[in-house]
């Protein structure tokens, strides 16, 4: 049985994915004066904001991270909760079982974040980019959450929607559910599970 529900927040909580590409965009233009297409800055979605000015070769992460964020906030009206996830959350806490999140965000930018508020006293165990020494793919932050809550990796499952979140959730031996509200398809990540719609996740409350 599964007693600890762990979940990804961005593409398995909440859609920011424009507000996310949008706003990285707008500070890639402004920190570098260049014009990326969202397809180009897909990559550096999903993983924490200092890796990613690494990768794009902006040198002062600080900075980067801070316009990203303010960016972000701008634009948050592009985001929204998906549709079906606060009953699904409410089921999963009336069934007794512990959640709890492994974001890349930053603890700055999660407690930000006002979309997914009325839940965030729900999550016993919240693990952002500063609470572990290395990052989603590697199996790190997982880790981390095992060792807060108390939990083994059989009562875990966590909940997320990258390669990335899969390879994170398996390295520290954790079952893993890939979801796809939007319906890009599984991209052949070997998860556990595939859910299309939220309401399927319940189904893991009688596994």
């Amino acid at each position: 049985m599964y007693t600890h529900f762990i979940f990804d927040i961005d593409g398995t909580l909440v859609d920011t994915e424009q507000t996310g590409l949008q706003s990285l965009r707008k500070t890639v233009k402004e920190l570098r004066g260049e014009d990326m297409t969202i397809e180009e800055l897909y990559y550096y979605f999903g993983i924490p904001s200092y890796e990613a000015s690494k990768m794009l070769g902006i040198g002062n992460p600080d900075l980067f991270a801070e316009r990203w964020e303010e960016n972000f906030q701008e634009l948050i009206g592009l985001s929204r909760v998906f549709d079906g996830i606060p009953a699904v959350l409410e089921a999963i806490k009336a069934a007794g079982r512990t959640m709890g999140i492994v974001t890349s965000r930053s603890r700055y930018e999660y407690d930000k974040d006002t979309l997914t508020a009325p839940w965030k006293p729900d999550f016993k165990v919240v693990i952002c980019s500063e609470d572990s020494n290395t990052h989603k793919p590697l199996p790190g932050p997982a880790l981390a959450f095992l060792e807060r809550s108390g939990a083994s990796a059989k009562e875990c499952i966590y909940v997320g929607d990258t390669l990335h979140d899969c390879s994170c959730a398996h390295g520290a031996g954790i079952d893993f559910a890939l979801v796809d509200w939007n319906g890009k398809g599984a991209q052949n990540i070997p998860a556990e599970y595939h859910f299309t719609r939220p309401e399927e996740l319940l189904s893991l409350l009688k596994v």
